[in-house]
């Protein structure tokens, strides 16, 4: 099965290099090149893409609103968003995070990565880059806008297990490095974190990492 991919960039060269790459495996195909959000949005809106590769840093609208557009959109619920762009700081990783972008990936990324974390992404699961993970746990998970009052009745729904590996999650810890650390399967983790997932009404990993955030589950002392 092919995954259709949109790619979002105002740089043409990028638009052609990453184009390039992507079409050099063979289950991926680029669908649609746009060089501003308008035209990110109206690509997904007419292509009905599998993922959208979406740049932040765009003319007429940038990659975030278009991110939120694209999310918001009923008409666009399996499309995914994967954030790859030169501006890897916590503030651009949290906001398209909110914005509801499954992945968020630096552009100094290798082909089989790339390749990789569109597959991933593709098939509802989500990816932060290690870089990015790092900076949201040491410079967000403290800070006093959190919505710290929700944490009582949005957490009482999980078991306990179930909370530990949420949080884990939003560590950057993938589902076998967790498996290792609570000495269980890789399925059992599946199974529990798509479980906690349900009861959060999380669409995908991003969220979940996004709601550990938000209530404060973990701290910026892990």
């Amino acid at each position: 099965m092919t995954v259709r991919v949109v790619l979002a960039d105002d740089q043409t060269l990028i638009r052609a290099g990453v184009s390039s790459l992507i079409d050099a495996a063979d289950d991926l195909e680029v669908v649609g090149e746009a060089a501003n959000g308008i035209e990110a949005v109206e690509l997904a809106r007419s292509t009905r893409p599998d993922v959208v590769v979406m740049d932040i840093r765009m003319p007429e609208l940038d990659g975030l609103e278009a991110t939120r557009r694209i999310v918001a959109d009923d008409g666009l619920a399996g499309v995914r968003v994967l954030v790859l762009t030169t501006f890897e700081v916590d503030e651009y990783v949290l906001r398209a995070l909110r914005a509801g972008a499954s992945g968020f990936l630096g552009k100094g990324v290798g082909p089989r990565e790339l390749a990789d974390a569109i597959r991933l992404v593709a098939r509802g699961d989500a990816l932060l880059s290690p870089t990015a993970t790092r900076g949201l746990i040491t410079r967000f998970l403290a800070r006093p806008d959190r919505t710290d009052g929700a944490v009582p009745e949005l957490l009482k729904v999980l078991t306990r297990r179930e909370r530990e590996i949420v949080a884990l999650v939003a560590t950057g810890m993938s589902n076998d490095e967790i498996a290792e650390r609570l000495f269980l399967a890789e399925s059992t983790v599946k199974t529990h974190l798509k479980r906690s997932m349900a009861k959060l009404g999380a669409r995908d990993r991003a969220q979940v990492v996004v709601i550990a955030f938000q209530t404060g589950m973990v701290t910026a002392s892990g």
